[in-house]
């Protein structure tokens, strides 16, 4: 995959929420394999009652015209900016070609109206072709629309492992009002990481999911430094806010947590990575050791804001189960842009 797209965020992901709320048919494989977070996977020789077991959505053999589709409900709202349409393991049974569809519904809207009312989607990528077997990306054009909802739709049928809908998280509407404190690095609050030094076996947005970390695998984590230096990720914040308290939790990292960490923050709403690698960052947090397996928590910060990205520095190198930031924001980050 493009590496631009390498710090995006599945927004569609079963971790993070998300869900398939209506299909026209999944005959042989259920539709809730789609948004899967797991990897998918081959059993040779296992079968159902309906056919071969196959991990991801998979529609019976289609005998007039149509095609089948698949309603997604994101996990996190957000600006698609990627999508991958895997069809790993379908070899004489994928789609010829998929097209992908959009619309803002946040809420739980009607799923009949949805279905039926096709005047309300949005065409984010016309039929595209696909290859078997393959994790086939699919580019997106440039948009700024935010979507709560997408539409997959296959041509004519057949099977799809999985559907990856990469993008940027949005506030929700009304979360940043000023005064509630909220978690302001959270994929769900509308934040994400940006940059990193390491993601050799996660990504730092692990880190910001929701929730208790279920483990090792659901945080960030970096290869073993060999050199000078340590490791390091930058969080654009939901919105520009005073930060109040963070945590930095390193459950189920026991021979792997990080010895100390360091939060520093910067108000600098356009600054691009460049910038932000080379900027003064005032410190939130100094260096601190850190215990294996455990949740730290700082309410004592040298500076509160405001800011618009953390930097959390981690020595040397290591695991993150979770990092928070508590605070209160008006500003969301995509007014700011």
């Amino acid at each position: 995959m493009d590496e631009r797209f390498d710090m995006l965020v599945d927004l569609a992901s079963d971790r993070v929420g998300g869900q398939v709320v209506a299909a026209n048919d999944d005959f042989f494989a259920p539709k809730e394999n789609l948004v899967s977070d797991a990897l998918p996977v081959w059993k040779p020789g296992e079968y159902t009652n309906r056919g071969k077991w196959m991990d991801g959505w998979e529609t019976r053999r289609r005998r007039e015209a149509g095609h089948d589709w698949a309603i997604v409900r994101l996990g996190v709202r957000g600006i698609i900016r990627h999508a991958v349409v895997d069809t790993s393991f379908f070899t004489g049974n994928y789609p010829d070609a998929c097209s992908i569809e959009r619309i803002d519904l946040p809420g739980r809207p009607d799923l009949v109206e949805l279905a039926r009312d096709a005047q309300r989607w949005e065409t984010l990528v016309e039929r595209h072709l696909l290859d078997g077997d393959t994790v086939n990306d699919v580019p997106i054009p440039d948009h700024d629309a935010p979507t709560s909802h997408a539409r997959l739709v296959i041509f004519p049928d057949g099977g799809v492992a999985r559907l990856r809908l990469l993008g940027e998280p949005v506030p929700p509407t009304g979360l940043l009002d000023g005064r509630t404190e909220v978690d302001l690095a959270a994929l769900h609050s509308g934040g994400r990481a940006i940059d990193c030094s390491d993601r050799h076996y996660s990504s730092p947005n692990r880190m910001l999911v929701g929730g208790k970390p279920r483990g090792m695998w659901d945080g960030w984590e970096t290869k073993r430094r060999r050199g000078e230096g340590n490791d390091w990720a930058v969080i654009r914040l939901a919105g520009r806010g005073t930060v109040s308290r963070v945590e930095i939790d390193t459950t189920h990292f026991k021979g792997n947590a990080p010895g100390s960490a360091q939060v520093e923050g910067i108000d600098a709403p356009d600054a691009s990575l460049d910038d932000l690698r080379f900027a003064d960052w005032a410190t939130l947090l100094p260096e601190t050791p850190l215990q294996p397996h455990r949740r730290h928590r700082f309410s004592e910060l040298a500076v509160a804001g405001p800011f618009t990205h953390l930097r959390l520095d981690i020595y040397p190198d290591g695991g993150v189960a979770r990092f928070r930031a508590h605070g209160t924001s008006d500003a969301p980050w995509i007014s700011l842009t």
